[in-house]
């Protein structure tokens, strides 16, 4: 007997409806519906839960294969987050570009180094693209950070807009001849490419 109809079985054997079992296991409706429907497993704290409420083994919830692909899964669910995260921090390293002594500044005979606040060596439409550019992709950073994205293609289309506007800045560095700016715009880039390539790989397998 598959795991759904264990669950419904289960269910109607105490005369709960789904929503009363979702109450009593502290987890939505649609949850269980999905469950009993076969058209996915609970997490393993679910599991737990579900085996002490109705007095049964997990195993004889599910098979012992079942159970492992379910721990993998939730396992590389937990990683894919952490990931996640990282990339969103990662975006927050383009406030380097502002902070950081990278613009030339001469002074009479010598050249300085300053930061984005300090530079003037280039024209105010620059400067602006600049600052504009810098910001919009710190932005991008704290909202991955701040808004929990449920759905799968609003979080892939925040990190689309962040890696393009990404690559437009280091083309823009290099036309303006901004040789270290564009340098470390390219790192930053690297970076989120191989945390991203990471991510595809630890998608769970349903």
């Amino acid at each position: 007997m598959e795991f759904s109809e264990k669950l419904q079985e289960l269910r109607r054997s105490k005369g709960l409806t789904q929503e009363e079992l979702a109450d009593d296991l502290f987890v939505s409706r649609a949850a269980v519906t999905k469950w009993e429907s076969g058209r996915g497993y609970p997490n393993i704290e679910s599991l737990k839960d579900i085996s002490k409420y109705f007095a049964i083994s997990m195993d004889d919830l599910l098979s012992s294969e079942k159970l492992i692909l379910i721990a993998e899964n939730e396992n590389k669910t937990n990683i894919k987050r952490l990931y996640d995260k990282l990339s969103s921090f990662v975006d927050l390293l383009y406030l380097l570009l502002i902070a950081l002594p990278i613009y030339s500044k001469t002074i009479g005979n010598y050249v300085y180094s300053v930061n984005l606040w300090n530079y003037g060596e280039t024209s105010k439409l620059n400067l602006t693209i600049y600052w504009v550019l810098f910001l919009c992709l710190v932005l991008l950073g704290v909202v991955k950070l701040v808004v929990k994205c449920s759905d799968t293609k609003e979080k892939s289309a925040l990190d689309i807009i962040s890696f393009a506007l990404g690559v437009t800045t280091v083309l823009y560095l290099s036309l303006a001849r901004e040789p270290y700016a564009a340098t470390i715009c390219v790192m930053i880039l690297l970076v989120k490419a191989l945390l991203q390539l990471k991510i595809v790989k630890l998608i769970p397998h349903h």
